[in-house]
């Protein structure tokens, strides 16, 4: 069957500033009535310091893209139920902005839930602290915070509709619906809400794999391809079978991919995908790059995966060997995508592209300071059955679970369900380490026949972002706690979700097991750099009060970028928490990421 040739139109170089409509004649996406054809690459405010919001949309320019896509994640601006945030790092509406200042389009993909290798897929993990709410689904207890979450965001974002003279030409309808379900009331809803919130004039599209567009899709609303290289002929045929009049748009054509922990780093093919870019603007098809540019999931925010192997948490990196690299540095990807566009742009001289500042590196520095976690853990919740984290307010970090025991008991403990890493202690001494990653539930204890105090440290390692089992992502002990068959109760639940560690009590001389380590070094001019993490084992890091994200022995990512703009000239104070003994107290900046080392768990 043969597919239709979709005219090409330049974007206005000077970039949107009068009110503009982006709509349909048959197979042609006219902008204004004139034809016009999509080149856009995702890159998401989230994942970029603000200081270089500007610098990325350049660069976006330059290798000639037209448009940006972004997501815009819940969980961020809504941390407590209807209390928002878009001031800093969250003020998406400035980034909207940015990018019409750089004379692009944007396409805004509101969710609210985005996947996007983000936790719960940008869901708040609030919600699930009603157990009888159904997330991504018609029940009104999520459509009604869902509801007041999609109007408070079109307070923001409304007014920079294209229509309105902003730069936002299309909204997107849910994500992927048809790869979770096939609700039509539900959609009709998700619809519904996004007119209500102001969002609705624009050009709506839904967006599913091919062989996912008939569970995903509304009537009456065009529908896009997401496909993965080498699948661009057979899933542009499926869509234009599906969607005859419609024009043909990837909404994510997957550039790259993102890293799992304990699995090895991802190289693309790059030469394919160039190919497969120039096919389909050569045809006039409309693309969105994902990811142009990855970026970091900074701090807790990292999601992850089931699949047949079980649950997969990801990186902090979310390099995504994407065309900018994660500190934004073009690689030879980028080039050469760039000499694919410029030959579909006749008539358009691209502007240069400018250098990158250069890495700086860091000398070796000592993280003196000790505070044992033992030491820092606040006041207890008692409750007489375990309860997930959700259930004491607390939606990121860490949560431990104590209860004394008196022996004597030999039998098998057993964690049920884990989510997702826990520290067995007997005593205060360091029994089992059990990973939701292995399927390890449970551990032989042995106690003495006097009173025992059991300790069970957990981390929320991220929730997945992908699939109906997101609707029960709870952390921390989601049912029970049983030895020798007896359920453990009267527990003492310690909340750390690590959102200040500015009071913490640095008084150890020296830490064993779980504990914070605090150092400084210094710089005479701030710029970017790599921590590197070698020699430390899994945890979290701070720059000066900034959470960088996760680390983790095992790899693939074995640095931690670190933008330049969060470092001062002089002085600057590193925290890092370690739930294990480190082999080191050192620390040093690299001027190149290391991603791809990964080194064997030794606890398999």
């Amino acid at each position: 069957m043969a597919i239709p040739h979709i005219a090409i139109a330049q974007a206005r170089e000077t970039g949107p500033s009068t009110p503009y409509r982006l709509t349909a004649s048959d197979s042609t996406l006219l902008l204004d009535g004139r034809p016009m054809q999509i080149i856009s690459g995702e890159m998401h405010y989230a994942r970029i310091p603000r200081a270089y919001w500007r610098d990325r949309l350049r660069k976006a320019r330059e290798m000639g893209l037209n448009t940006i896509s972004t997501y815009v994640f819940w969980n961020l601006h809504e941390r407590a139920p209807g209390t928002f945030d878009f001031t800093g790092q969250n003020d998406v509406a400035e980034f909207v902005r940015e990018a019409q200042q750089e004379g692009l389009w944007v396409i805004l993909r509101p969710g609210p839930y985005v996947c996007a290798e983000w936790d719960l897929g940008g869901y708040p993990a609030w919600l699930l602290a009603d157990s009888a709410m159904v997330l991504r689904s018609a029940d009104p207890r999520f459509t009604q915070p869902a509801a007041r979450w999609l109007d408070r965001l079109g307070r923001e974002l409304a007014p920079l509709l294209a229509t309105h003279g902003g730069p936002i030409i299309a909204v997107q309808v849910e994500n992927e619906y048809g790869s979770f379900d096939h609700d039509t009331t539900y959609l009709d809803w998700q619809l519904a809400a996004l007119r209500h919130a102001g969002l609705g004039d624009a050009y709506l599209y839904t967006a599913d794999g091919d062989v996912q567009l008939p569970r995903g899709t509304l009537t009456g609303i065009p529908a896009v391809v997401n496909l993965g290289p080498g699948d661009a002929i057979e899933s542009f045929a499926k869509l234009h079978a599906f969607r005859p009049h419609e024009p043909l748009m990837s909404g994510e054509y997957w550039a790259g991919w993102f890293d799992q922990w304990g699995r090895k780093h991802h190289a693309t093919d790059a030469a394919q995908q160039t190919r497969e870019l120039d096919w389909m603007l050569g045809h006039g098809y409309s693309v969105n790059l994902y990811m142009f540019h990855g970026g970091t999931t900074f701090g807790f925010m990292n999601g992850a995966n089931v699949d047949r192997s079980g649950y997969n948490p990801q990186t902090t990196s979310y390099d995504y060997d994407a065309a900018l690299d994660e500190a934004g540095h073009p690689t030879p990807k980028y080039f050469a995508f760039r000499d694919v566009i410029a030959r579909h742009r006749p008539g358009v001289t691209l502007p240069p592209v400018e250098s990158a500042p250069p890495m700086i590196a860091v000398a070796p520095f000592e993280l003196a300071e000790h505070a044992s976690l033992w030491s820092n853990l606040g006041r207890p919740t008692h409750v007489e059955h375990v309860r997930p984290m959700e259930s004491f307010g607390e939606s990121y970090g860490y949560i431990l679970y104590r209860t004394r025991v008196h022996g004597p008991i030999s039998g098998e403990l057993v964690i049920d369900s884990v989510r997702d890493y826990a520290q067995v202690y007997v005593n205060g001494e360091l029994v089992a380490t059990l990973d939701r990653r292995l399927k390890q539930d449970s551990t032989p204890v042995t106690l003495s026949a006097d009173e025992n105090r059991i300790d069970i440290l957990v981390e929320n390692s991220g929730r997945v972002n992908f699939t109906k089992v997101l609707r029960g992502e709870r952390k921390g002990i989601t049912r029970s706690v049983t030895l020798d068959g007896r359920e453990l109760t009267g527990w003492d639940v310690f909340t750390l979700p690590m959102t200040d560690i500015g009071h913490l009590r640095f008084d150890d001389d020296e830490s064993t097991g779980p504990a914070f380590y605090r150092g400084t070094f210094h710089v005479d001019r701030a710029g970017d750099t790599n921590l590197d993490m070698r020699g430390w084992g899994k945890g979290m890091v701070w720059v000066n009060g900034h959470e960088l994200g996760r680390f983790w022995y095992i790899g693939p990512q074995q640095t931690l970028y670190v933008p330049g703009p969060w470092l001062n000239p002089g002085v600057n104070t590193v925290t890092v928490f370690d739930l294990d003994d480190p082999d080191t107290d050192m620390l040093r900046g690299l001027a190149a990421p290391v991603l791809d080392d990964l080194r064997p768990d030794l606890r398999q």
